[in-house]
């Protein structure tokens, strides 16, 4: 695809975790693998000075950026992080899983990969370490380091904005009464992939992060969530919700009645059925 010369340039971790080169008046879109002979175009195009990092991407996915923007061979992130250093919780036990925040980085000339690893989990700091998300911790009985586990589930469970606050009363509405998380985000981690099709053996998984099996939270978050996430997970509304299901987009219907969720997900099946997918929670 041909595009006029653009003055700045972006690369993008898409939703879908795809990579994709953004330039000003123009949209070059491609897989992983097309985009660092888009990169390495030599008609005089500027290399990428940012990178975006969306709400919910994993740590995973996050490395993989950062090699794909640096040109750097795959893995080189990933072996970079015990070299940067990073200032992460002790709970994380030097696992940045959660704290390589989703925001826009600049790519300057000498940009490591430490150095965008490091700028990551300080801006996470600055995010997560205020009194105010000390306190809503606090008030759900958690530390800082939870409330953002609680937060990278709410992100990969919330189909909208507005179901966030909803999901993270779940979370604790079933934490409180010692009912088992199940779901289907953890039990994805766990598997190394992201799907809205969880079969019955997938739930029987041998992980710390198979909610299904596992009570508790996972040791760990399971993705990067951004600040609405985070305001969900330490100021939920107040609620009796159990259970929640995605019948069709934009329709997430929340209930505690277990026969009301069953016809809900009956529904849900239905509408899904065509797409073979199982629906989520």
């Amino acid at each position: 695809m041909q595009t006029n010369t653009p003055s700045r340039s972006t690369i993008r971790l898409t939703r879908r975790g795809r990579l994709a080169l953004v330039a000003t008046g123009a949209v070059v879109a491609g897989t992983a693998v097309a985009v660092p002979l888009l990169i390495m175009r030599d008609d005089g195009a500027p290399r990428p000075t940012t990178l975006v990092i969306p709400e919910g991407r994993r740590a995973s996915q996050v490395y993989t950026a950062i090699d794909k923007a640096l040109e750097l061979p795959a893995g080189t992130a990933k072996k970079s992080v015990e070299k940067a250093r990073l200032e992460l919780p002790d709970e994380a036990e030097g696992n940045p899983e959660g704290y390589l925040f989703p925001a826009t980085y600049p790519l300057e000339e000498k940009t490591t990969p430490e150095k965008l690893l490091s700028r990551m989990v300080d801006t996470a700091n600055k995010k997560f370490n205020g009194a105010p998300v000390a306190a809503g911790a606090q008030r759900n009985a958690m530390n800082v380091y939870q409330a953002v586990t609680v937060a990278s589930i709410v992100q990969a469970e919330a189909s909208t904005k507005a179901d966030m606050g909803k999901v993270a009363r779940v979370i604790f509405n079933r934490l409180e009464r010692g009912m088992p998380l199940q779901m289907d985000s953890t039990v994805n981690y766990a598997l190394g992939r992201s799907t809205l099709r969880t079969t019955a053996p997938d739930t029987k998984v041998d992980s710390p992060y198979n909610s299904y099996e596992r009570m508790g939270l996972p040791p760990t978050p399971i993705d990067n969530p951004g600040e609405d996430a985070m305001r969900a997970a330490i100021n939920p509304p107040p609620g009796d919700w159990l259970y929640f299901v995605t019948v069709e987009p934009g329709d997430t219907r929340f209930t505690a009645d277990r026969e009301e969720h069953r016809r809900n997900v009956a529904e849900a099946g239905a509408r899904q059925r065509k797409n073979g997918e199982r629906p989520e929670k």
